[in-house]
């Protein structure tokens, strides 16, 4: 064996000594293995201090919309008797939805186990560490901040049923709502391998992940629950726009973490997000105050302030490809559009949503998720180039809103036939709604 490997050695070093092409061949094969041993021991990705402190901000920026935000917008539109359960079902919903988030939810949504569904490979952070990346923010940053749209969208739907469904039904509905329909449409658009997002679908934010799937949910809760006690006749009016106007503050502010953060990046796309988004809430509140001038001679706080979150849910899937103009016009659409679809359509339909979570976020949401495939062209100002084709990229967005319409319709109908069955139903009794829920759910009041 000793002669043998000798012998082979010797022919091979007169291979070399007689070819100098091949020794120079497999000094570079030698070079390139080692190369590629060394890419493979560095780390994925290089941290970036200053994407990481913004993501940071934006994530403390999109919870403070839910929690006090959202929560104080919907508790100034309810009555009195009513404004420590709205504020309890924010709170609640805050809590719940980060616990199955941490569970489920994040597996769900941005596994990659297939196009549809992202499956199990990250429940309760599996393979999450202070040391693992998305890009290059680290990825517990990455899973905190998507975290905080997982709250807020169930917490949305809120406004359609208040005042009158079950505390424990809606815990219930919310719960499992958030797992069996956001988070599979959050794969689809955002996730790695979504079949959305690999068909171009444009949603920077959540037109369709956010705002469409909670005015569809809000849409069937609001019908299968039923009306409040002596709507349409009954005066509902809201009992403190003060509160009102401030939590739509909130709402304003937070969202610049809500669409500017979610370029996961601090520079000049960010920035031009973040300055769209103001001027289509700035527009679209103009507008639905024309609207209320025109109609009803007096232009409302009230009407102010929806139209201001109907420019925000409007602008949301348009602001990471739009530039000022297109901003002006999604947020004059969606004053116009949304206005139309709270005062008018909601009455001639007959359906009581009764803090419009439908003609302002689902119909707001479909708008500037149409309004994208027009204004991102650079003709108008927006960022895609000169071989871009309005007209096909129309079609996905119509389709991927289309898909998730139907799909949101029917899983609400099927969680709240089970959520009826496992509660007793889904509205609390007659003499409870007359008392008001801050009584009888929790026993407290608002207000001495």
């Amino acid at each position: 064996m000793k002669r043998i490997a000798c012998i082979l050695s010797l022919l091979a070093g007169i291979c070399l000594i007689s070819f100098p092409a091949l020794a120079q061949e497999a000094s570079e094969a030698t070079n390139a293995a080692v190369a590629v041993e060394e890419e493979a021991a560095e780390p994925a990705a290089e941290l970036n201090g200053a994407n990481t402190a913004w993501i940071l901000t934006a994530t403390a920026l999109v919870l403070f919309m839910t929690i006090p935000g959202l929560s104080l917008f919907y508790a100034g539109l309810v009555g009195r008797k009513n404004v420590l359960s709205v504020l309890m079902h924010c709170f609640m919903i805050t809590a719940v939805m980060s616990v199955l988030w941490l569970a489920f939810g994040y597996s769900f949504a941005f596994g990659e186990a297939s196009p549809y569904f992202g499956g199990f490979g990250k429940l309760f952070a599996s393979g999450v560490n202070s040391e693992s990346m998305s890009g290059d923010i680290p990825e517990f940053l990455f899973f905190g901040f998507q975290m905080t749209f997982f709250i807020i969208t169930p917490a949305l739907m809120v406004g359609a049923f208040v005042e009158r469904m079950k505390f424990s039904a809606m815990i219930l509905f919310t719960s499992i709502w958030a797992l069996v329909v956001y988070a599979p449409v959050c794969h689809w658009v955002w996730g790695g391998n979504g079949f959305m997002l690999e068909s171009g679908t444009m949603d920077l934010a959540g037109g369709i992940v956010v705002h469409i799937t909670a005015g569809i949910g809000a849409l069937v809760v609001c019908i299968m629950v039923g009306p409040r006690k002596g709507y349409p006749t009954a005066q509902f009016q809201p009992h403190s726009l003060p509160l009102c106007v401030t939590g739509t503050g909130m709402l304003w502010v937070g969202w610049f973490g809500f669409n500017a953060g979610s370029q996961l990046a601090a520079n000049g796309d960010a920035a031009q997000t973040l300055v769209v988004t103001h001027l289509s809430a700035a527009t679209a509140t103009i507008v639905w105050s024309l609207a209320e001038k025109i109609k009803n001679g007096k232009a409302s706080v009230l009407g102010a302030v929806t139209g201001s979150i109907a420019g925000l849910a409007a602008i949301t899937p348009a602001s990471g490809e739009v530039g000022p103009i297109g901003a002006l016009a999604i947020g004059a659409a969606s004053g116009l559009v949304c206005w139309y679809a709270s005062v008018i359509l909601k009455s001639k339909l007959g359906y009581d949503d009764s803090l419009d979570v439908v003609g302002v976020h689902g119909v707001g949401g479909l708008v500037g998720t149409l309004l994208v495939a027009i204004f991102a062209a650079s003709s108008l100002g927006g960022k895609q180039g000169a071989d871009y084709a309005i007209g096909g990229q129309f079609m996905t967005q119509l389709t991927s809103s289309a898909i998730t319409i139907v799909y949101t319709l029917v899983l609400s109908i099927i969680i709240l036939k089970v959520v009826g069955i496992v509660c007793g139903g889904l509205r609390v009794s007659e003499s409870e709604e007359q008392d008001g829920l801050d009584i009888s759910a929790h026993g407290e009041s608002g207000y001495n």
